[in-house]
């Protein structure tokens, strides 16, 4: 049910077209809310269809022309009443986690390699973010706007921060396991 939230606040925060709007996930909405090409045109034709967003008026012919939106008053009041909203945090589900579990009974073949995979991979990520974090983020940028999106930006900060210091621990447990026969 996010999709359409998202896409209002992308174009709240600036006017777009579908390939516009995609790239923008790419950058940076995707990082805690992933979404295809295809995925965001649907949304689009539906958030137009209920009145949300209006394609802008384009200056030249239509035809190859990309279709720019903005957001509309029923819109922003949808927006505002999702973000006002409570909801429940959404449980953990986690493939990593639950093959743990199962190595517990079948064995850890495999286990300890994809560990250290998945600790580069939030190592390089965390590193994007404090990137991120540097370049968009200096000292005394600090306008409502600035700190709210840094604030999300820290949540990526601190999760990849926890990620990997628990697979460094979860792999110093691996070199402390008693070597298993595969056939058991």
């Amino acid at each position: 049910m996010s999709l359409p939230h998202a896409i209002l606040t992308a174009l709240l925060e600036k006017p777009s077209s579908g390939l516009e709007l995609t790239r923008r996930f790419d950058r940076s909405i995707g990082y805690f809310w992933s979404a295809t090409h295809q995925q965001i045109y649907r949304e689009l034709g539906k958030l137009e269809a209920e009145g949300h967003i209006k394609a802008l008026p384009t200056q030249q012919p239509a035809r190859g022309q990309k279709k720019r939106y903005e957001v509309l008053p029923a819109g922003r009041a949808e927006l505002a009443r999702w973000t006002a909203a409570s909801q429940d945090p959404k449980p953990l589900r986690d493939t990593m986690l639950l093959r743990l579990r199962a190595a517990a009974v079948v064995g850890t073949e495999g286990i300890e390699a994809d560990l250290r995979r998945h600790l580069d991979l939030h190592q390089r990520q965390l590193a994007e973010y404090e990137e991120i974090q540097e370049r968009d983020f200096p000292p005394g940028k600090d306008a409502p706007q600035d700190r709210l999106q840094h604030l999300v930006l820290r949540a990526g900060i601190d999760l990849e921060t926890f990620w990997t210091g628990w697979l460094s621990h979860a792999l110093e447990e691996f070199e402390q396991l008693p070597a298993q026969d595969p056939a058991s």
